[in-house]
């Protein structure tokens, strides 16, 4: 596999992840023998640091640090919630056109991965801000209901917990299509085998932040998950439409 970067310089690079990729080694998924990090490592030729994470099922933009002083310098940028984050995401239902979810979420501990980890942690606060970018309504019955009703949505999580827009979609009663954690088993059957979308409906298209050298603002934006634009095509609404929508990262 050959990772596709989408900024590099001596001190960062990011790549545009595939969805099903796993960052690093993990006790949760013992199995899988392939991680963004060791194959992003072999390409450059050199270690590289990981700063933040996205979900195994989710694709898009993934930041790295070149030395450990730069990730200290990136990693302290999260904490402080100065690096904007732009997901898109297809969820289940007619979504409200905007709004804020400001639901604190307790954290969610694995048994192998957290079991050292303090297990009576109070609820944190979490906050995603959303927006409705367009409805699509399908004419079969899945479930109790006569019609198949779904929403592409902008996603700017406020707060980086532990699957938060995953949760926090839930929570609002419009579960991203594809979660088999927080959402709808018969929609992400019906999704999956009669419109062909394997995994999960959510990709981080865009991230904002301050270069930890030089200062300069550095915004970093990848392609539209092409799983998911090949999804909204197949419902109607055209590559033009889509990049309308979504600005330049759908190109």
């Amino acid at each position: 596999m050959t990772l596709t970067i989408l900024y590099q310089d001596e001190y960062v690079v990011a790549i545009d992840k595939p969805a099903g990729l796993l960052v690093h080694r993990s006790m949760i998924d013992r199995h899988e023998t392939q991680f963004a990090m060791q194959i992003l490592r072999d390409q450059l030729g050199q270690h590289v640091f990981p700063v933040h994470r996205l979900d195994k099922p989710t694709s898009g933009v993934l930041l790295f640090a070149l030395s450990s002083e730069v990730a200290r310098a990136l990693t302290e940028q999260f904490t402080n919630k100065h690096i904007a984050k732009t997901y898109f995401a297809i969820v289940r239902g007619y979504c409200p056109d905007s709004g804020r979810i400001d639901y604190p979420l307790k954290e969610k501990l694995d048994k192998i991965a957290d079991k050292k980890a303090r297990q009576d942690k109070p609820p944190q606060d979490a906050v995603t801000d959303y927006e409705c970018l367009q409805q699509f309504e399908l004419p079969f019955a899945v479930g109790r209901y006569q019609t198949a009703r779904y929403s592409l949505v902008k996603l700017h999580p406020l707060t980086g917990r532990k699957h938060q827009l995953r949760r926090h979609m839930a929570h609002i009663r419009h579960p991203i299509v594809g979660d088999t954690t927080h959402g709808d088993g018969k929609q992400n059957a019906f999704i999956r085998d009669q419109c062909g979308l394997v995994g999960l409906g959510l990709t981080c298209s865009e991230m904002t932040l301050s270069h930890p050298i030089t200062q300069n603002t550095l915004k970093i934006r990848c392609q539209f998950d092409i799983r998911m634009s090949a999804l909204i095509e197949q419902w109607g609404l055209g590559l033009d439409e889509l990049k309308q929508l979504t600005g330049p990262t759908a190109s």
